[in-house]
């Protein structure tokens, strides 16, 4: 007779669940109080009333929905580019031989230990010098480049597991490199695909440090919630709106995204449906 599995864990869980929802609870209702009521507590109701005009004020006051697309461009195009070029690199580093193939994986890997602050100062000489300030590429070359340290790294140890004989059958039967890529490996791994455009994806539509530093005329919805954050004004109610703004969006993805990674995880045949 099985016995019945213990309800300690469901129990953490649900703890851990409702400590995470705690927050997100918070905000939702500092967005529709007045902020009255809020600033004395959003979990006191003894006093209720619902009210979106800070909604509309921030709407009104902020440029939410230029941000808005500027955002989906630069998150788009960063994560369409990493998940295009992370597999090629990862099949070569892999798959191919070439002269110094280990060491220049190594210096890659490497710029994880490189903090994101270092390269600021030179960028910025950079990206003036050739007048690439103001331009979405002074953002979207650094979110493309920084982030091979650690996708090329989580496809490549997906690849460790690849079965080998496939593309070396694909060789017997005539396929060169590029063919072998893309008839053979990259269907095979997208669920490493799917998982570098999931973190890349959250990466990119978060980002303040760049684009606030590189970006003038279209900033993206993070630097627009840094300038709602006042110093002397006490806005919660805005920042609480801009907050649930701009992360509905990577949360949507998350879940849409999610049911692909899973499909692409019971692609492990060298067989196309």
């Amino acid at each position: 007779m099985i016995g019945r599995a213990p309800r300690w864990p469901t129990i953490i869980v649900a703890v851990v669940a409702f400590i995470w929802i705690i927050p997100i609870v918070g905000i939702v209702m500092t967005s529709i109080r007045p902020l009255a009521e809020t600033s004395r507590g959003w979990w006191r109701l003894d006093s209720f009333t619902l009210t979106f005009s800070a909604w509309q004020r921030v709407w009104e006051a902020y440029p939410l929905a230029p941000a808005f697309v500027t955002t989906a461009i630069l998150a788009g195009l960063g994560t369409l580019g990493t998940m295009l070029l992370t597999p090629a690199a990862a099949y070569a580093f892999h798959f191919l031989k070439f002269p110094s193939r280990r060491l220049l994986l190594i210096i890659i890997i490497n710029a994880f230990v490189l903090p994101q602050q270092v390269v600021i100062i030179p960028l910025f000489q950079l990206w003036r010098d050739i007048g690439l300030i103001d331009n979405f590429l002074a953002v979207l070359i650094p979110y493309i480049g920084l982030s091979f340290a650690w996708s090329i790294f989580l496809v490549k140890n997906f690849l460790e597991d690849f079965p080998t004989e496939l593309v070396e059958a694909s060789r017997i039967d005539g396929c060169g490199p590029i063919q072998s890529f893309v008839h053979i490996v990259l269907p095979n791994s997208l669920s490493s695909v799917f998982a570098v455009g999931i973190l890349q994806f959250l990466w990119t539509w978060n980002a303040l440090l760049l684009p606030m530093l590189y970006l003038r005329t279209y900033v993206p919805m993070p630097v627009i919630l840094a300038r709602i954050n006042g110093t002397y004004e006490l806005n919660w109610d805005l920042q609480s709106v801009a907050a649930i703004i701009t992360t509905i969006v990577p949360l949507t993805v998350f879940l849409i995204f999610q049911r692909q990674f899973a499909a692409g995880a019971e692609s492990r045949t060298g067989n196309k449906e």
